[in-house]
Order: C-alpha cells, then sequence, then structure tokens
C-alpha cells in the first residue's frame, strides 16, 4: 500500500529519538511505499537522513517561511466570509463551555476555505486581529487582551494552520508521527478522500506544548489562545484516528482523557535491532557519566549539569560527556548550558562532544547513561544503553519506568540532588552497578526487538484498511474530492 507518513519537527531533518523510529519503520516495512510529508519550520530544511528505496516522496510544509509579497487582499465580500468561519472557531477553541464537535466543525470549514482561498492573508488583515480580540472579550470581560496580544496571537495562529491550506495528501493510509499539526494533514486526507489514520505518540504532544510554553516570553492571553487551540487540535485527532498506537501505557491517560476512544489504542513499544547494540565491553578509565540526544529544553540538560556539580564534589576525577547535536534554533541553549558549567566551576569537567557516529561508541565511552528529560515516550537513549549492558539513571517521566521496569535507577524531575545520589551510587558501587547492567541487557532482548515492533504495525496498517469507513468516523460529512 501507499502510507503517507505525516511528521512534524523530526524526520528527516533532525538525527536520533523520533527520527530514528521514523527510519526503522519505513525500512522494516520495507513491502509498502511511503510518501514522507514533514511539517517543518522552512522549505530549506536539508535531509539528514539518506531516503530507504521505499521513500518514494518528500514534501515540506513550512510554518516559518514569510507569505509571499504578491498576495491579494481579500475582497470586502471574501473577508466577510471568512469572518464568518474564523469567529466560530476562535469561540470554540476558547469557550470552555464549546462542545467539541463544534470545533471540529469550524476547523473544517476553515479547512475547505484555505483550499479554495487564501488563509494566510485572510489572517493577516486588521479584521482577523479584531475578530480574536472581541471573541477574547466576550469570554473574558474582566480580563482584556492587548492589541500586540491579538496580533501575537493571531500570527501564532495563521502559522499553525498552515497545513490546512497545503495540497491534499493522497494514500491509502495516513500514519502520523505524533498528535498536533501533522494531524491537520490527516484529517484533510480523511475529509476529502475517506483516508484511514494511524497515529503515533512517543511523547504526548499536548503535554509537550504546555511545557514548552512555559518558557516562552509572550503574557498570558497569548499563551492561553495558542494552548487552547492545541488542546481543541488534539481532541479533534484523537477522535478522529482509526488507530492509535503509543508507545507506551503512560501515554493512553492523555489520550483517553483529551477524546481517544479507549478501544482505539494499542499500545506499540518501540524496538532496536540487538545485533547493532551489542554488549559495550570493558568500562572507560576514567568514571564517566554518559549522555545522548540532542540538546534540547526538553532534555533539561540544566538540572543533570547541576546534579554533576555534587557528583563530582564526591567523585572528583568523574566527567560528564554529552553526546549529540544542537538543533537549528538551539545555540543559545547550548551557551546557557556552557555559561552554567562556569558558574559551576566544573566547565573542565563537561564535556559537549558533539554528534558521534555509530551511537554505540557514547555508550561504550560511558560509565553510566544518564538522562535528565522533563518528557519522553520511549526514549532510545535509554533503551539502546539498555541493550549495550551499560546501567542508567533516568528521570522517572512518561514511559521510562516502563522501559527500565527493576533494571535502572529513575528520580524525580528538575530534582538535581536526588539524581546525583543515583550516580554516585551507581558509579562507586560496582557490584551493584554490573548487576544492574546484566539485568538491564536481559530486559532490552526480551522486551524491545524492533522485530515486535514492526509486526504490531504491520497488523495495525492491515485492520486500518481493510475497516469500513464511516462518516460518522469523524462526526462530519464525507466530501469526495474532484
Amino acid at each position: 500500500m501507499k502510507v503517507a507518513l505525516l511528521a512534524e519537527g523530526s524526520y528527516p531533518f533532525v538525527t536520533g529519538g523520533v527520527s530514528t523510529w521514523c527510519d526503522q519503520l519505513i525500512r522494516g516495512l520495507h513491502e509498502h511505499e511511503y510518501d514522507v510529508v514533514a511539517v517543518a519550520g522552512s522549505s530549506r530544511e536539508k535531509a539528514a537522513f539518506e531516503m530507504a528505496p521505499n521513500v518514494s516522496d518528500l514534501r515540506i510544509v513550512a510554518l516559518w517561511d514569510l507569505a509571499s509579497s504578491s498576495r491579494r487582499e481579500p475582497t470586502g465580500v471574501e473577508e466577510e466570509a471568512f469572518l464568518d468561519l474564523y469567529r466560530p472557531f476562535l469561540h470554540t477553541a476558547l469557550s470552555t463551555q464549546a462542545e467539541q464537535g463544534a470545533f471540529t466543525r469550524a476547523l473544517r470549514q476553515l479547512f475547505d476555505f484555505a483550499q479554495s482561498r487564501d488563509l494566510t492573508a485572510a489572517l493577516q488583515t486588521d479584521s482577523s486581529i479584531a475578530a480574536l480580540s472581541e471573541v477574547w472579550a466576550d469570554l473574558h470581560p474582566s480580563d482584556p487582551m492587548t492589541m500586540l496580544d491579538a496580533v501575537q496571537a493571531t500570527e501564532l495562529i495563521e502559522h499553525f494552520l498552515r497545513p490546512l491550506s497545503a495540497p491534499v495528501v493522497r494514500a491509502d493510509l495516513c500514519h502520523t508521527v505524533s498528535n498536533g499539526l501533522p494531524m491537520l494533514l490527516a484529517l484533510a486526507a480523511k475529509w476529502t478522500y475517506g483516508t484511514p489514520v494511524i497515529m503515533s505518540e512517543h511523547g504526548v504532544y499536548l503535554r509537550e506544548r504546555y511545557l514548552a510554553f512555559r518558557d516562552i516570553r509572550y503574557r498570558w492571553p497569548v499563551k492561553t489562545v495558542v494552548l487552547a487551540l492545541f488542546r481543541r487540535l488534539c481532541a479533534t485527532g484523537y477522535a478522529a484516528a482509526d488507530a492509535i498506537a503509543p508507545v507506551n501505557l503512560y501515554n493512553q491517560r492523555w489520550e483517553t482523557r483529551h477524546g481517544a476512544d479507549p478501544d482505539a489504542i494499542e499500545t506499540a513499544f518501540n524496538g532496536i535491532l540487538a545485533d547493532d547494540f551489542q554488549p559495550a565491553g570493558a568500562e572507560p578509565e576514567v568514571r564517566t557519566v554518559g549522555w545522548v540526544g540532542r540538546i534540547d529544553p526538553l532534555k533539561d540538560l540544566e538540572t543533570l549539569i547541576k546534579s554533576f556539580a555534587l557528583v563530582h564534589a564526591q567523585v572528583p576525577d568523574a566527567v560528564l560527556r554529552l553526546f549529540g547535536p544542537t538543533p537549528p534554533g538551539n545555540a543559545r541553549y547550548e551557551q546557557r548550558l556552557r555559561d552554567l558549567a562556569a558558574d559551576l566551576d566544573i566547565e573542565a569537567q563537561v564535556r559537549f562532544e558533539g554528534p558521534i557516529r555509530p551511537v554505540t561508541r557514547a555508550y561504550e565511552q560511558s560509565t553510566v547513561v544518564a538522562l535528565s528529560s522533563i518528557s519522553e515516550g520511549l526514549p532510545y537513549t535509554v533503551m539502546e544503553a539498555m541493550m549495550c549492558g551499560r546501567s542508567t539513571v533516568s528521570t522517572d517521566v512518561g514511559g521510562i519506568p516502563e522501559l527500565v521496569g527493576d533494571a535502572g535507577m529513575l528520580v524525580p524531575p528538575r530534582d538535581p540532588k536526588a539524581f546525583a545520589e543515583a550516580c554516585v551510587t551507581l558509579l562507586t558501587d560496582d557490584a551493584r552497578r554490573h548487576d544492574m547492567s546484566e539485568q538491564a541487557r536481559a530486559r532490552a532482548l526480551n522486551l524491545f526487538q524492533l522485530g515486535q515492533m514492526l509486526e504490531t504495525f504491520r497488523g495495525l496498517y492491515s485492520r486500518a484498511t481493510a475497516a469500513s469507513l464511516a462518516p460518522a468516523d469523524t462526526g462530519l460529512e464525507l466530501v469526495t474530492a474532484s
């Protein structure tokens, strides 16, 4: 069959994590043909992966490209037609009393508008900004929105709704790598052609939006508008998916709370090829806390560096080695981390190693592998370290407890003291560390083999495309495209 794999901010432009999963999936299900549609910041993104032979097309839906200067201003009639659709969309997104189905219908009407007219131009008018101010005032009469708030929120809405204007995907099946913006593309295909949809979910999309907006410098009304939009969109996505395949059991609580049918959920644990992750062998001579991943705020490397300062006080010869790239846009975050290490007087012991190939070298050069994230699905870093027979210290978030079981140490997120205590325990207790390393490899071999994951998706693909689709699946009338 032809499968459209719909991703955001990951494959094929970023290595590791979700991108690794995408590449495994495509290559492992080589009997299917894949079109990859990537929601990305820019149309100039360059692929970090060599495309598998069964990838027939790669298309980018750019969120932040500059709008064409030749755009035609909407006429008065067009503007009024748009506002008649946009005001109900805003009201159902922002009102906690509105029914979810009403938001989905309003979103569908905006999609129809975007396919025949210029949604970006319509959202760049003064009247669209005024419409948001008016709807906000109706719902929050005692907390008015400033003009700047309305301008900023409208600009974000315009960028996030750009997938509605993209050409509708043609495939036998849409497989979204997450909820959220990729689901806009899947919804468009389902509304137009009746295409079945499978949604995978690694980290919980909505939860990660909440976490990301904590540190974004907008006033609370702007954050409220955007997060309300994402909350409604995710509920629409869960309800429309024919099957939902989270990588862990933890995600199911979020999914069912926000509208997913429990009977549509089937957990699909990540997996890796054991032959690619043989036991790492002798430990490094210098006791090393290793970390593997992308330099990103969700990884909460501040906590890791603060904890390592406490480790260094007790194990003076230890070093912290950070293996992984700094994605575009995260250079300031990396500098913050370097400044923090300098402030804590451990600059010489904290080493930014950059990307490493093959990744098994990072585990070979680590005594203990650490992961300090505040949000995770079923992280490959920990899974790979376990398969290589290395002990791990991880934060107790997402699916990590399901991954490590009793074969790794878990600590609360954002707790440098607890993280340091666990690292010191494993660095200084050779017998416990070696015993935990053996348990870790045995658990990974038993539960997290790539073949198990691929067979799960073979079954999901077959059942999703065999099932008959009815208009009731989305709560909306199906319209056949011309």
